[in-house]
């Protein structure tokens, strides 16, 4: 009797024991952040709009990734290019007070057709400011950047333990994609290989290293960013497929193929070292897609604007045992609520005295029909991009402008002239019917919400005019 009692209370104090290890078990974090990916590039945006038309892109692992995670379809990067998007998600904090605006020279574009002086324009994060990746370590974790850095020389500085590929620059150098190449920790002198390959296998080989002790992989490649080079093989392959009134492009589908590759590579991995129901996967893009590349239709605009198709993107969240296979959730949510977000997730405890400007998706995470209960979600771009598409008949994307999303309602104000865009997205995706005139109260809300956020994050708006600028300058 007493051997049985004994081996009954020794099985309970390590059913216990098994219970607090397993309650203290930190998750891992992998993190795929894509360079340039639209909204409408995966086939899984096309399944919950219900859209018709037939797609050119194959993406049957993201698409899978979706089917098992949490689907936010109203999901925001903090700019409509690359560095500010990145530094806001790095920081946890809006582009006024890290002084990140756009990529390089504000003054982009013909100077005789720029009416104001725009605001300077910082290219490196400070290191006063605090990224995620010196918040997840005070908690024990191994953080890797691998790919695309743009925000300094070196990750490394910035709380990263392992840095493989990135620099200051935002796309691919010397001969793109394609080796030989020559990176940080990534030296491939042979022909033949690949950049999206290699930096996964190198993603790979940093999970089997890491896999016994809590880790945040960041996978940022530099695809689908210009130059538009894909693997020769995939390039054939589409180039032999039917193409769509939208999607036609066999170089930049076959680019796209391979980061869907990279993404079934790493999900294996993880299942392989049984570490897919402790890791959560985070799927999400860092602006619209490029206009000369994709279409990002059924969305106004494209990378470098302020309209939807500049700013919205695919962002999937699987945290096994906390969200919902293929859920959908619509509330408004932006770049900066993932860095608070890592941070609940992980239990870590947030940086004391630093300002986090977004807010953790974990109850909507919990929940998909919960609120985040913020009044809204704020864009400040006070710079120039070159390039078609300006709405107005000028020859840039993107004058100095700002922008806000108030639950269904969103506005846009151009800072040159003073105009004022106002949309109901829940009735019009595509932002093809100026409100304005005709909504007085709610362009009066948004506006005067604008301005108060505006004060809080001291953004500067330009109001100096350029004297070199000549009215009578060609357009185009």
């Amino acid at each position: 009797m007493f051997s049985r009692i004994s081996l009954l209370l020794l099985t309970s104090l390590f059913c216990v024991a098994e219970i607090s290890q397993a309650a203290e078990e930190k998750p891992n974090i992998v993190f795929f952040f894509i360079d340039d990916l639209g909204w409408a590039d995966v086939n899984y945006t096309y399944d919950f709009l219900k859209l018709k038309e037939e797609t050119y892109y194959e993406t049957p692992a993201i698409d899978k990734l979706a089917s098992e995670s949490l689907i936010f379809t109203d999901a925001y990067a903090n700019a409509p290019n690359c560095a500010p998007s990145r530094a806001c998600l790095m920081s946890g904090q809006y582009s006024p007070r890290h002084g990140i605006y756009t990529v390089g020279n504000p003054k982009r574009g013909n100077h005789k057709q720029r009416k104001l002086e725009p605001t300077p324009n910082e290219t490196v994060l400070g290191d006063q400011f605090i990224t995620i990746a010196e918040s997840l370590k005070t908690n024990g974790y191994t953080s890797a950047s691998m790919g695309k850095w743009h925000l300094g020389a070196d990750p490394k500085t910035q709380g990263f333990d392992v840095n493989i590929a990135g620099k200051e620059w935002g796309s691919p150098s010397g001969g793109g994609y394609h080796s030989p190449f020559k990176y940080p920790n990534l030296i491939i002198k042979e022909k033949g290989v690949y950049l999206t390959d290699a930096i996964t296998t190198s993603a790979v080989d940093f999970i089997e290293s890491n896999q016994n002790k809590p880790f945040f992989l960041y996978l940022t490649h530099y695809a689908v960013h210009t130059p538009i080079q894909g693997k020769e093989s995939l390039t054939k392959h589409f180039k032999t497929k039917q193409s769509t009134p939208h999607q036609k492009n066999a170089q930049y589908a076959a680019m796209l193929k391979s980061v869907d590759e990279s993404v079934d590579a790493v999900l294996q991995t993880l299942t392989r070292l049984n570490l897919d129901e402790n890791t959560i996967i985070v799927f999400f893009s860092d602006n619209g897609g490029h206009e000369g590349a994709t279409s990002n239709y059924p969305l106004r605009g494209a990378k470098g604007m302020l309209y939807e198709g500049g700013i919205r993107e695919p962002l999937l969240i699987k945290w096994p045992g906390v969200t919902k296979a293929g859920d959908l959730c619509d509330e408004p949510v932006i770049g900066i609520d993932l860095y608070p977000t890592f941070l609940a997730m992980t239990n870590t405890t947030p940086p004391t005295g630093y300002t986090l400007d977004g807010v953790s998706l974990v109850p909507l995470l919990k929940d998909s029909q919960a609120s985040l209960d913020r009044k809204a979600i704020f864009w400040h771009f006070p710079a120039y991009l070159q390039g078609k598409g300006d709405p107005h008949g000028g020859p840039f994307r993107t004058t100095p402008a700002g922008a806000i999303r108030m639950g269904d309602w969103k506005l846009i104000e151009w800072f040159e002239t003073g105009r004022l865009e106002l949309y109901n997205l829940k009735a019009d995706l595509s932002e093809t019917n100026n409100l304005a005139e005709s909504q007085p109260e709610h362009l009066r809300r948004l506006h005067t919400q604008m301005k108060l956020w505006r004060k809080e994050v001291n953004a500067p708006i330009p109001t100096t005019p350029n004297p070199q600028y000549n009215p009578q300058a060609n357009s185009r």
